[in-house]
């Protein structure tokens, strides 16, 4: 399992850092103005339905029910499955694409009501959204068939999709020059993304031999019960972009650069949580539902604690970077072009709002794993609703006095309250329970999280003052040191608390028997095997 979850978590780092240069482009050629702001609106629409119907509830209820289906019933009960999803899928789709292009205008003016005072300002968001809504359709279908790799442990053509959005758009922004402005570049790199997305995840999917196709709709056991379970988690994931739309609706009436701040510290803030977090979950949820559905409970609740100590592990050093040093990360990675002092300012405080919630965005979907592999999507939505009506309350009550940085802390608080309640909710029905090695692991974490904020904070000045005579390129050179600094400081932490061996046999027990004790935490040996299948 954790072999598989190394293999998501590369690909998806590689988005990340490809994303990260995407992102350097952005702020250079378009900013953190009006320009921007509309684009991220148009950006955002999409994104906020395909995380409603798409990735967030779809996954949810999918992943699972086709391994069950699989599992009990074979490849051609798994195949005329999935033939129904997908003709469901796609028509309403269809649909929905149909309506977000005839009532766009409408759909900007509930989105960015704040965008009405700026006619130009409203006019762009709307030509821009007309561009990127199409990309849902695309990605849908991306998601669909990423379910269906994910469930045979096949991740990495969907593990590597997102890297071509990043690609698309950069290629498009260089080309500027030949658009209406940069915005519709970037939109129309977007859309390119979604084509050349679903050809990746499709081929892959025809050459796994489990391609989806038209099939006649019949409300069977195994559809009435996938149903039984989108509904609540489309509730769920709506409830969750209900409070990002708050987001932008709120940002939108306060000053120019606040969405731009909120996205570029939501950009960092996200790297730890789609490479640790989602990489996790990405693997875990089918991983317990095939050992639920043969009746291995205890194998199930080991997997779940041993991806735990694994994201906790790779997560505390981002924590703590972001709230030590974020003017440095923001100035290092941003501050060029359009993107000014200020603005890197208003991220980096936008930044650490966000950190405070960043350890629960890294272990929601594991605490949740053992839920959606028993197929109930209704009992983490009880949370998840809960954590949302709290993160809307805390917006409209901090949004006056501590504008962007307000809404970023608002998130943070409702992912914290969401968070304790699934853990509370599992414990309470016997799903999660913390083994010895779990709760060891936590110790030496803990440690190794307190002497690596020590490090950071008696080097971080060090470096400020050894470094500040360069006259270019100094705060990309400050943050490369602290990089290499910071990483032999916490290996060598990791590798002092866990055992010297650590690393290579995580590897081995991995490869040999994902859901047992990780004994490579405690410093013992594991027989090698043969290399997992991707």
């Amino acid at each position: 399992m954790i072999g598989r979850i190394l293999t998501v978590g590369g690909y998806t780092l590689v988005s990340r850092l490809t994303g990260f240069l995407r992102d350097v482009m952005l702020a250079a050629i378009i900013g953190a103005g009006p320009v921007a702001d509309a684009f991220f609106v148009a950006f955002r629409l999409p994104n906020h339905f395909r995380a409603i119907f798409a990735e967030g509830a779809f996954n949810a209820a999918f992943i699972p029910a086709y391994a069950r289906v699989r599992t009990q019933g074979g490849p051609q009960a798994a195949k005329l499955f999935s033939d129904r999803i997908f003709t469901l899928l796609l028509a309403t789709q269809i649909v929905l694409l149909a309506l977000a292009l005839i009532f766009t205008p409408q759909a900007i003016d509930l989105l960015a009501p704040g965008f009405s005072k700026e006619p130009q300002q409203f006019t762009l968001a709307v030509s821009l959204t007309r561009i990127t809504f199409p990309y849902l359709l695309l990605i849908t279908l991306v998601t669909l068939w990423s379910g269906i790799l994910n469930a045979l442990n096949r991740f990495s053509a969907a593990a590597a999709a997102p890297i071509l959005l990043n690609v698309a758009m950069m290629v498009t922004l260089a080309m500027t020059a030949f658009f209406p402005s940069a915005g519709h570049a970037a939109a129309w790199g977007v859309l390119v993304s979604g084509v050349l997305q679903a050809v990746l995840v499709g081929a892959a999917t025809w050459r796994a031999g489990v391609m989806t196709s038209f099939r006649a709709l019949a409300w069977d056991e195994d559809v009435r019960r996938f149903f039984k379970a989108l509904v609540p988690a489309t509730v769920g994931s709506a409830g969750t972009q209900l409070a990002l739309f708050a987001d932008t609706i709120i940002a939108s009436f306060l000053t120019a650069g606040a969405l731009s701040a909120l996205y570029y510290a939501d950009r960092i803030d996200q790297l730890p949580i789609g490479v640790i977090g989602i990489a996790v979950g990405t693997v875990l949820v089918p991983e317990m539902t095939r050992r639920v559905s043969s009746g291995d409970h205890e194998g199930a609740r080991s997997a779940q604690n041993r991806a735990i100590e694994f994201a906790l592990l790779l997560a505390i050093p981002c924590v703590i970077a972001f709230l030590v040093v974020p003017d440095l990360i923001m100035k290092a990675l941003f501050m060029r072009g359009a993107f000014a002092a200020e603005d890197a300012h208003a991220s980096a405080l936008t930044l650490v709002a966000y950190t405070i919630g960043l350890v629960p965005f890294v272990l929601i979907r594991s605490v949740v794993a053992p839920f959606l592999a028993r197929g109930d999507t209704l009992t983490p939505v009880k949370a998840a609703l809960t954590g949302t009506a709290v993160n809307i309350a805390c917006k409209i009550a901090l949004m006056g006095s501590l504008s962007q940085v307000g809404l970023a802390l608002a998130t943070s608080i409702g992912a914290w309250i969401n968070f304790v309640m699934v853990l509370w909710l599992a414990a309470r029905a016997g799903l999660i329970a913390s083994d010895a090695t779990l709760k060891s692991s936590l110790i030496k974490l803990g440690i190794a999280g307190v002497v690596f904020l020590i490090f950071l904070v008696i080097a971080s000045p060090a470096v400020t003052y050894l470094l500040s005579s360069l006259s270019r390129f100094r705060y990309e050179s400050e943050l490369l040191v602290l990089v290499v600094l910071g990483g032999a400081v916490y290996g060598a932490l990791i590798a002092g608390l866990f055992g010297r061996r650590w690393l290579s046999l995580m590897r081995d027990r991995a490869q040999n028997a994902p859901a047992a004790p990780l004994a490579a935490f405690e410093g013992t040996s594991a027989p090698a095997a043969g290399p997992d299948e991707i």
